[in-house]
């Protein structure tokens, strides 16, 4: 059997290529929808991708099996457990394969076993991969949000994303069912999960690729729990703000992704376009690192840093719903490329062109005025209280274990929805934990009018590290 981890940073998402030499085929477990990456790993090894399949319905990308299936042929094998609602509405299409609970499909020597293990989503399966080969019995369990190293998947999104109250609950109920279920397997299976750190599915999960059933049942916080009670609370605990677009993600996966055949890079726009497009009301995004962005950028466009929490911010606070424009620095190789792809994994395909550096040397060339971020220290913040407003951008958790007296909290994802509650004859000092989130916060205010808005260097950390007055 050959195993091959395949994994995206930026979405702390991870797919797998399982493949039977012996047959020159393989499946690929949970891929995203830059589908190029498992073709050619297939090829490298000599294979053919055969089936696809996936453990759920994804909220965090856009689910890429409907794309590799047209570019392969392979057959997809998709869950038909969990309740109407949430089933798939593309299930009945021809290639398509329903499993349900302990049924099994093969490639070449490799049998993978669905298991319905719901609560992180209803239909949630996991897989038991068996290389029938040289065994008789599974070598390990592809769990996707399921059980992670560290940590399990939270059971609240469907409440926290899709706005289904009285979900979270019920999801606790059914993952502490399921990881009943999974305490009763073999020590020495090895895990393999759906994510890494950095993923908003769960709330510690560890970056350690893999693990084993008996190391998780040993050390996972949440296999540790043997009282239903305790665990549907702690397990609800704590949890982070999803990011915004998990709602439309959970829909565009379950409806069946358009599948795009290829990725074709936007137009490159003249420089002099640029202005009348602002003045229009379209959104144009500067994908510059911030502290280029802080020191000068043309007013009314947003800063979104392309870095690795690029997609998460982009579903957050870009709209579905119509075309958006960038602004790139074109200095690095391939930047434009993976700033689309990056946008495709989270579903918004509407880029309707691009803007290059030279906007920004057109813009000074004709004397017109670039925006600057004023940054404040903590100790400017300390001293300049009377009369700021203080924005807090950081999580509730994050919130909740310590903050700067009398600032106001409005996580960064809640901040296009929630404009109106920040005070419009005020000048604004905006902080997040390290300053990353606030310095987009911080562009959004002032692209949507806002003009007196400071950005706080260090955040709530160098609050801290500094001996500052600290509300819980």
């Amino acid at each position: 059997m050959l195993f091959i981890r395949l994994y995206d940073d930026q979405l702390a998402q991870a797919s797998y290529l399982i493949g039977c030499p012996a047959s020159g085929t393989a499946v690929v477990v949970d891929p995203n929808r830059i589908v190029d990456r498992y073709i050619a790993a297939a090829e490298a090894e000599g294979l053919r991708i055969a089936a696809v399949t996936e453990t759920h319905i994804h909220a965090d990308f856009v689910s890429g099996s409907r794309e590799l299936a047209a570019r392969t042929g392979a057959t997809m094998y998709l869950s038909a457990c969990g309740p109407p609602e949430w089933q798939y509405r593309f299930g009945a299409e021809p290639g398509v394969v329903l499993l349900r609970d302990r049924d099994a499909f093969r490639v070449g020597n490799v049998e993978l076993l669905a298991v319905h293990t719901p609560g992180h989503t209803p239909e949630h399966l996991s897989f038991l991969v068996t290389d029938t080969a040289g065994a008789r019995e599974p070598m390990g369990i592809v769990t996707g949000d399921f059980v992670f190293v560290g940590d399990v998947g939270r059971p609240d999104l469907l409440e926290k994303a899709a706005h289904l109250q009285g979900t979270a609950v019920i999801g606790a109920k059914a993952l502490f069912r399921s990881l009943t279920w999974f305490k009763t397997l073999p020590d020495h299976l090895q895990l393999w999960p759906g994510h890494g750190a950095g993923s908003a599915c769960g709330k510690g999960m560890s970056a350690v690729p893999q693990s084993t059933v008996g190391y998780e049942r040993r050390f996972n916080w949440a296999l540790a729990i043997e009282n239903e009670t305790e665990f549907i609370r702690q397990v609800l605990s704590g949890q982070p703000e999803p990011p915004r677009y998990f709602a439309e993600m959970k829909r565009i996966n379950r409806d069946g992704p358009p599948v795009l055949g290829s990725l074709p890079l936007p137009e490159r726009l003249g420089e002099h376009r640029l202005p009348g497009l602002l003045a229009s009301g379209a959104v144009v995004v500067d994908t510059r690192p911030a502290a280029e962005f802080a020191s000068g950028h043309i007013p009314g466009t947003l800063s979104i840093p392309f870095n690795r929490s690029f997609p998460t911010w982009a579903g957050s606070l870009l709209p579905y719903d119509q075309g958006l424009h960038l602004l790139v620095d074109a200095t690095p190789a391939g930047v434009l490329d993976g700033v689309v792809r990056s946008l495709s994994t989270i579903g918004i395909d509407r880029v309707e062109g691009y803007f290059g550096p030279e906007a920004l040397e057109l813009w000074r060339a004709e004397g017109k005025p670039l925006g600057r971020t004023e940054q404040l220290t903590v100790a400017d913040l300390a001293a300049r209280r009377d009369g700021l407003v203080v924005l807090d951008v950081r999580g509730r958790s994050e919130w909740e274990a310590g903050h700067v007296p009398g600032a106001t909290l409005i996580p960064l994802a809640e901040l296009p929805d929630r404009l109106g509650e920040v005070p419009v004859d005020r000048p604004v000092a905006v902080h997040c934990q390290g300053g990353g989130r606030s310095a987009i916060a911080t562009s959004l205010l002032r692209a949507r009018g806002r003009k007196a808005v400071s950005n706080v260097t260090g955040g709530f950390g160098a609050w801290e590290e500094a001996g500052l007055p600290v509300e819980r």
